[in-house]
């Protein structure tokens, strides 16, 4: 039960509208004219949500401080409708010049926003938009906008990771804590909004509520209602969701009455949707689809008709009214700031609605609170503890014995019991939240709910009769379960959320095959990670079921190029495991896990396979496998080299492991390099870097991979190792369904087709190394 007082109510409330249609025209005249400066942007969809977002940020509805916008305990917005965000810049502009208005009156300190010239948008700053440095075309987190709590723009990308924002808020006992977000009918199109209404209902997130624009326009020239059926409450309804709405939406009374009925005593406990009918241009004097992208040609005539109203309205004038744009840029400038100052002006002459914006951002500021009973996560932070990623005291039980088959995919398991069971008994909660669409055991996700020594394991969440569980029961939303991910890990309940993160870390699994319908939402997180000053948790991305060996499921389900979307990122944002056996899987894990990176891909497969005798076949121990490469074999000193070997995958590397006693008698003279993770290697000394893999030998090298040839490219030296590579698609084709054996064998990875390649790489040592001498001499 939320301790959280209820709003202020219609009757409270009513007297404010004055000041809120003010606010809206003020507003209106900054989207006309930042975009009036940059020609680029959408002002209908900004112009029609004003209405909607004066409710929810000056209402009392939303408990939020426009001068912290990181403290812990404060509600979350995301602007969903990401490319609307001129809308939110305006406010912020007025909101801000009433601060600093109030700030010169009283010389008060509650009235100032702390490190202003970074964090503190102004109408300034509305100059800059859409150009670099300056305000982005579209919602992102970070310096002067940090209110938003995602980057959005996308359609349906908002929408799912608010999801997930509300999960890690109620699973953090902060029920009481809401998100916010505002989105268009377009937006809820897209198929991620499907998958997110559902998990929203079936988490139980009543803490979450969306403000719906219903514009009936988009971008193309048609109406909404010509190809999508209902209005908002079929939407939402079905879902389970409570819906209110007006068909005024820009009628302050019924916009009001409407939105507070979501709170009403005898509302139910599910997630909410505020909708209101608009126009989408409101007041810009072009409509519907054809102000969605387009503003007005600087200094139009239709720009001026926009003055015009608010000259009439409030007695002003702007500055060489009708005139068209200046002939340079610097000129141009000049007339935006001009104008902007006309409409500020405006402002800071009415003295009572200066000192009404500045005391009721300050009262919504004040009145979130510092600390909330009910949290959850105050016994410590489980991510100073070193314990976590000290694999090498890790307890035996982790690992399995020589001579065990286990899938390494059972080591993921075996790892995320531990870790969470660890968290329990050391700090009452979970570490990370998990989830999988409908495979949760068949990826081993589910390890992340099961018990580890003298702890039951936190077990499947469910709403009402485990709210605490962590691995969350969620059907085939394979792009909501990022979402929730990345949206969960924005979510910092740190007392200093620029120095730490406090909160909850994600963990989402899918078939390799499908792990480009995660793709979207973890890169936008790969982006909030590299910009914002608050900090941020971190994903792992289980792409299980990696390269050929799903066998009988056929060509649908094989890992073979997919993957290779988990290295779509700049370097240093993710890092990629391929552990080859059960025991490389927790120590990886821990290697990851010890760095900053925002990011964790670890690629699974599903058959099981011996773990190897190492010191009897002269291979380095598992717990190199955390420095990202490491020798299953050295060349023999005593005899000429002849060639190295890079491998990576399961059956790959079980294959040729599986071959080295032969290699031993009589095969070539071949450095064997198990190819783990690219990005920790990088990490380790160039020392450790030139023993285990140097130039020369990257040079001289075949790589053998289950996946495919490209997705190995940091590991390929040069052109000519191609040629004599072994991978998946070695024919530049999809492989066919079948046994396991059979589909490896197709593959060319089986020993056969592994012992006939490298023999073959070696024998032609001399050839390649003249060719590659020519390629040399010829530059």
């Amino acid at each position: 039960m939320s301790a959280r007082p209820p709003p202020p109510t219609l009757t409270q409330l009513e007297p404010f509208f004055p000041h809120w249609e003010k606010t809206k025209d003020l507003i209106d005249q900054c989207i006309d004219i930042m975009l009036n400066q940059s020609e680029s942007g959408h002002p209908g969809g900004s112009r029609s949500k004003v209405h909607g977002a004066i409710v929810t940020l000056l209402s009392g509805i939303m408990r939020w401080d426009i001068r912290d916008p990181g403290k812990p305990f404060a509600d979350r917005f995301l602007l969903a409708a990401g490319h609307t965000c001129p809308m939110i810049y305006g406010a912020l502009a007025v909101f801000n010049e009433a601060l600093r208005i109030k700030h010169q009156q009283t010389g008060d300190e509650r009235y100032v926003v702390p490190k202003a010239e970074e964090r503190q948008l102004t109408w300034e700053d509305l100059l800059t938009l859409r150009h670099i440095g300056g305000l982005s075309g579209h919602a992102e987190m970070s310096g002067k906008t940090l209110l938003f709590k995602f980057n959005t723009g996308p359609s349906g990308h908002g929408f799912a990771s608010a999801v997930g924002q509300a999960l890690a808020l109620k699973m953090a006992g902060l029920d009481e804590v809401r998100v916010f977000g505002i989105e268009g009918e377009g937006g809820l199109t897209a198929g991620a909004v499907h998958e997110a209404k559902n998990t929203a209902w079936g988490l139980g997130l009543d803490n979450l509520l969306f403000y719906i624009d219903w514009n009936d326009f988009g971008i193309d020239d048609r109406a909404y209602s010509e190809v999508v059926s209902g209005e908002p409450r079929d939407w939402f309804d079905p879902y389970g969701w409570y819906t209110s709405g007006t068909m005024e939406g820009s009628n302050w009374q019924s916009v009001t009455r409407s939105y507070l009925n979501l709170f009403a005593p005898d509302a139910p406990s599910a997630p909410k949707v505020f909708w209101s009918r608009n126009r989408k241009g409101r007041g810009y004097h072009i409509f519907d689809q054809k102000s969605h992208g387009a503003p007005h040609k600087h200094n139009s005539e239709n720009f001026w008709k926009g003055r015009k109203d608010f000259e009439d309205t409030y007695g002003v004038e702007f500055e060489d009214h009708g005139a068209p744009a200046a002939s340079t840029y610097e000129g141009q400038l000049a007339q935006t700031e001009s104008y902007l100052r006309t409409v500020m002006e405006v402002l800071a002459e009415d003295q009572e609605l200066v000192d009404y914006l500045a005391d009721t951002l300050v009262a919504l500021g004040d009145a979130v609170p510092n600390q909330i009973e009910s949290f959850r996560l105050s016994e410590g932070n489980p991510l100073d503890d070193p314990a976590i990623t000290d694999y090498a005291n890790y307890p035996a039980d982790l690992f399995m014995p020589v001579g065990y088959r286990a899938p390494n995919r059972a080591g993921l398991a075996r790892w995320g019991a531990w870790v969470n069971s660890y968290c329990a008994n050391k700090y009452d909660r979970p570490l990370f939240i998990a989830a999988a669409a409908d495979v949760a055991d068949s990826t081993n996700i589910s390890g992340f709910a099961k018990g580890f020594g003298d702890f039951d394991g936190w077990d499947w969440y469910h709403r009402d009769s485990n709210p605490t569980g962590c691995l969350l029961p969620q059907p085939i939303t394979e792009f909501a379960n990022a979402s929730l991910m990345a949206g969960l890990a924005c979510v910092n309940m740190s007392p200093s959320p620029e120095e730490s993160f406090l909160g909850y870390l994600g963990a989402c699994s899918t078939y390799s095959s499908f792990s480009y319908l995660k793709y979207g939402p973890l890169r936008l997180l790969s982006q909030i990670a590299q910009d914002s000053e608050l900090k941020l948790g971190r994903v792992l991305w289980i792409a299980s079921h990696s390269g050929p060996e799903t066998a009988e499921d056929g060509r649908t389900h094989f890992g073979i190029f997919a993957p290779g979307v988990t290295s779509l990122f700049p370097r240093g944002h993710i890092i990629n495991l391929h552990p080859w056996e059960h025991n490389e899987v927790p120590v990886v894990l821990a290697a990851a896990l010890a760095t900053e990176v925002p990011l964790i891909a670890i690629h699974l497969s599903r058959p099981p396979f011996e773990i190897p005798d190492r010191e009897g076949l002269g291979m380095d121990p598992h717990w190199e496998a955390a420095k990202g490469a490491y020798l299953i074999r050295d060349f023999d000193p005593k005899r000429p080299r002849e060639g190295t070997v890079i491998i990576r995958g399961a059956s790959s590397t079980n294959n040729l492991v599986s071959l080295l006693p032969r290699l031993e008698k009589e095969g070539p003279n071949l450095k064997i390099v198990s190819a783990i993770s690219f990005e920790l290697f990088q990490l380790q000394t160039p020392e450790y870097r030139q023993r285990v893999l140097s130039d020369s030998d990257l040079a001289d090298s075949m790589v053998i991979t289950s996946g495919s040839l490209d997705n190995m490219a940091n590991w390929i030296g040069h052109p000519l190792v191609r040629q004599y590579s072994l991978s998946s698609d070695w024919d530049d084709g999809w492989r066919s369904g079948g046994k396991g054996d059979e589909m490896v064998a197709e593959a060319r990875l089986d020993p056969d087709s592994i012992w006939e390649g490298i023999t073959r790489f070696a024998a032609e040592r001399k050839e390649r190394m003249a060719r590659l001498r020519a390629a040399v001499q010829e530059e």
